[in-house]
């Protein structure tokens, strides 16, 4: 069986591995990032209805500012941000199936949003105003094993992009991609470049370990 080299940053990385383990799989974990905090100004919480929360981290760097705006209902990305947000005290209005445009598809458009988000971003359409709570900064030399053979899973076209640089010879790794937008990322050369059925750690998860039962090229 190959082994699945892992690459988001903490503390996803610790529950995908987790979960990696449990399905039987051989773990390598490889953060090409860290996440820190971004100081940042609490608005008015009055000229909000509603949070919009796109990641966990969101709610585990906000720091102390987040105290001020707990009264705003959340609209949670997936599972995983949801608990995060009830973890912190928040009121969760709403939780989509781990996409954006999935979740802003059941959020009334008259809606005011404030999106604690990184520094790399998707926005939408709606009257979403934006204050960035954190960062993902890049590991400046990543311990990456010998990639030959390997299954990689990528969460992120940031992660694609930067695994894309730092991976040379990679005809013999397989990738494991948790979106079109990450699979395109990834660029070409690659063994193979597959994409999750669903835009989520566990679907993620599920076709890396469908790749890892399979051979590499002789």
């Amino acid at each position: 069986m190959r082994k699945l080299l892992l690459l988001r940053p903490e503390p996803g990385l610790t529950a995908s591995t987790a979960q990696a383990r449990s399905m039987g799989l051989q773990v390598i974990a490889c953060p090409l990032f860290q996440v820190e905090p971004v100081a940042w100004n609490v608005p008015d919480p009055n000229a909000y209805d509603a949070l919009l929360l796109t990641s966990a981290n969101a709610v585990r760097h906000g720091g102390a500012g987040l105290e001020a705006i707990k009264a705003l209902p959340a609209y949670a990305v997936g599972a995983a941000t949801a608990a995060a947000a009830r973890d912190a005290g928040f009121r969760v209005q709403q939780v989509g199936t781990g996409s954006l445009a999935d979740l802003l598809a059941v959020v009334p458009e008259s809606l005011r949003l404030l999106h604690l988000a990184g520094e790399h971003r998707t926005a939408g359409t709606y009257r979403i105003e934006t204050r960035t709570v954190y960062r993902s900064v890049a590991v400046d030399h990543p311990a990456l094993p010998p990639m030959e053979g390997l299954v990689a899973a990528v969460h992120s076209p940031r992660a694609a992009r930067r695994l894309a640089e730092i991976t040379p010879i990679r005809e013999r790794t397989a990738i494991a991609a948790i979106s079109a937008a990450v699979a395109e990322a990834c660029g070409t050369g690659w063994e193979r470049v597959e994409i999750a059925e669903r835009p989520d750690d566990s679907s993620l998860l599920a076709l890396a370990a469908t790749l890892c039962h399979t051979s590499p090229p002789a």
